[in-house]
């Protein structure tokens, strides 16, 4: 009997769960360039958490020379690339790391970078209201987080009873949560944090698309073999937004 492509191909588990041990040419070495567009004010003592190689950290501090990045990650590889570039580097994972035994301080940082970090975590909102005293009065939080609600994601759900897990993307085999733009501002929320700024990144490969259906009112959208009708267009960016980035600060 022969093999279908999706049965023959390696599954994520089996090559990308061993988060420690992992390579560190797993991660992409890549500099999110939007978080520093909506950036408050210049960092001066930044957190960043799941840094990581460290290439975040690393363009922070020659944007903005004076500053300092200190580093958090679970990975061996990756923290040690990580401590070649940033101030210092962490290793440890995040849902477990006991921050004042790590010698950091209350009211120590006036940025926290958490750049496609949250999703991985068993507690995220533990995390959130656990860092909030370290941070400064004028903290900005830069947050990128996937979103589930992208139109890809549905449709072959839906459609296909498809939700299959991948080393990279909106399924990363190892996201253990999973938001909405509604849900991620709901955590900041309940975690004691207020949303300032949003902004949603669309996916590439659903650009010309998008194209055609932002700001024309209310819309009729055929995607595939599904329909969705009356469509604002707030709800069309969210269905073709493949991540979003936030800037919140404490409450």
């Amino acid at each position: 009997m022969s093999t279908s492509p999706r049965a023959a191909a390696v599954p994520a588990w089996r090559t990308c769960l061993d988060v420690e041990g992992q390579s560190a040419d797993h991660y992409e070495d890549y500099v999110l360039t939007p978080l520093f567009d909506l950036m408050g004010h210049p960092p001066r003592n930044a957190l960043e958490l799941g840094c990581s190689g460290g290439a975040f950290g690393d363009e922070l501090k020659k944007r903005y020379p004076g500053s300092t990045v200190i580093g958090i990650d679970a990975g061996t590889a990756a923290a040690a690339r990580a401590a070649t570039r940033l101030d210092r580097v962490i290793r440890a994972r995040l849902d477990h790391c006991n921050l004042e035994a790590e010698g950091l301080r209350h009211g120590q940082f006036d940025t926290l970078i958490a750049a496609d970090i949250l999703e991985h975590l068993v507690n995220p909102w533990s995390l959130l209201e656990k860092l909030r005293p370290f941070l400064t009065p004028d903290a900005q939080v830069m947050v990128s987080i996937p979103n589930m609600r992208n139109i890809t994601i549905g449709s072959q759900l839906l459609l296909n009873g498809q939700f299959d897990y991948a080393p990279h993307g909106l399924l990363d085999v190892t996201h253990l949560r999973f938001f909405t733009l509604e849900s991620v501002e709901r955590m900041f929320v309940e975690t004691g944090y207020v949303v300032e700024l949003r902004r949603s990144m669309i996916l590439p490969a659903l650009r010309e698309m998008y194209a055609r259906y932002q700001d024309t009112g209310k819309v009729t959208l055929q995607f595939g073999r599904m329909t969705l009708a009356d469509l604002s267009s707030q709800e069309v960016m969210e269905l073709f937004a493949g991540q979003f980035v936030l800037r919140c600060r404490p409450a």
